[in-house]
């Protein structure tokens, strides 16, 4: 008996591949791969459609502004009226400084102005005193010439008398005595119109003296005027300081970075704490290579790390510079072996949607921001139904070679 049991009936192998090539030919095995090719292809369209007409980026941060809180003045402080990451409305009390010493100062510069008004107050009324007796000099100075006036027409009249009397004496027409008292009359008349124009003349004089009184203070109102003022700011001065015992809240916003507590004695600028303002945007490094078609307008999707979540923006503006140019130390390319390197440029992304109200959103925050640079991309269901269209393709022509491969085997 010749038999070889290593050898196989020529028909095993066959019947094999045919029952391997039946199982995939099974409608179940079919419609459950094409379903999965169906989502492959379509997250394929999706990542080539947004390869081509989107830029991203992972080098980005929220940025907003913070407002530094410092004191204007020195000194210690008496009470703080808000704690860490606490939100402040503008024009709330957030710090007091111990005021009795410039209340003090205030007092005092008070005082002084008060003092400062009483002295221009008796230096105007001394300058309208002195105004009087300037007008009262300028009378009497009148009053005076007059007299002379009159002295000089009785002086010329006395002489007249006396020079005919003079003649007359000569002709014996009239007696000694009555010479006499024509000559008398003469001279005192000259006597009384010497003493009234010495009179005018002293009167003139006092006319200048007074003027001079009324320069001199006017000048004293003047300075007087001026001390007064100076005085006045000097309590403004003292009473601005005083307000400023009081520190408000600049702006709408969080407290972050309090560095300040009561009993703490703090100096001019000091920076107490800042606050942080809810208006965030973005700030996304993109490479200068992806500039190409970005410009402002642009709709984006950032995805906020801490959020979890993808909120709806546009491109604000791009910066006019990369940011190693604004950079503490700009590289100098002018020096040394250049060596190209693909700089990134600040982008500015604006929210178009309200960031969640229970949640705290901060500069320095990581977010994904995904710019679409294209006006012309492929819609969802436009790449849905090219999956489905794809995979149900594939799937036929799977099908028709399984079907060539069974028959093949059964034959």
């Amino acid at each position: 008996m010749n038999e070889n049991p290593t050898t196989d009936p020529p028909s095993a192998a066959p019947k094999g591949n045919g029952a391997k090539l039946a199982r995939l030919n099974s409608p179940w095995f079919l419609w459950l791969a094409t379903a999965v090719l169906a989502v492959l292809v379509c997250f394929a369209l999706s990542y080539l459609n947004g390869f081509l007409t989107h830029e991203s980026t992972d080098d980005a941060f929220i940025e907003g502004h913070v407002v530094s809180v410092a004191p204007r003045i020195s000194g210690q402080v008496l009470a703080v009226h808000v704690l860490d990451n606490q939100l402040v409305h503008s024009n709330d009390l957030l710090v007091e400084i111990d005021p009795a010493d410039y209340a003090m100062t205030a007092a005092q510069k008070q005082s002084a102005a008060d003092a400062q008004e009483s002295s221009y107050k008796l230096a105007l009324a001394g300058f309208e005193l002195m105004r009087a007796k300037v007008t009262t000099a300028g009378a009497v100075a009148q009053a005076s010439k007059a007299d002379t006036a009159a002295a000089a027409a009785t002086a010329a009249r006395a002489k007249s008398d006396f020079e005919r009397s003079q003649e007359l004496r000569k002709e014996n027409t009239i007696s000694q005595q009555e010479f006499d008292s024509a000559q008398a009359a003469a001279q005192q008349a000259e006597a009384n119109l010497n003493a009234a124009q010495q009179n005018a003349a002293a009167d003139e004089s006092k006319i200048n003296e007074a003027g001079a009184q009324l320069n001199a203070t006017e000048a004293g109102v003047s300075m007087a005027l001026a001390l007064f003022r100076q005085a006045q700011t000097s309590v403004q001065s003292a009473q601005l300081d005083l307000s400023y015992t009081k520190i408000f809240a600049p702006s709408d916003g969080r407290v972050t970075r309090k560095a300040v507590e009561p009993g703490d004695y703090v100096q001019t600028g000091q920076v107490l704490m800042s606050i942080v303002p809810p208006e965030v945007w973005v700030v996304a490094n993109f490479k200068e290579t992806q500039l190409k078609h970005m410009k402002p307008g642009q709709p984006t999707l950032v995805e906020i790390d801490a959020l979890g979540k993808t909120l709806r923006a546009h491109v604000d503006s791009i910066q006019a510079g990369s940011g190693a140019r604004f950079s503490l130390l700009p590289p100098e390319n002018a020096t040394g072996n250049y060596v190209k390197v693909v700089q990134r440029v600040p982008v500015k992304i604006v929210f178009d949607e309200p960031l969640p109200a229970d949640r705290t959103i901060g500069p320095g925050l990581s977010v994904s921001p995904d710019v679409r640079v294209s006006s012309f991309s492929l819609p969802d269901w436009a790449m849905a139904l090219a999956a489905i269209i794809l995979a149900g393709a594939s799937a036929a022509m799977f099908r028709a070679v399984l079907r060539r491969k069974l028959n093949g085997a059964q034959q």
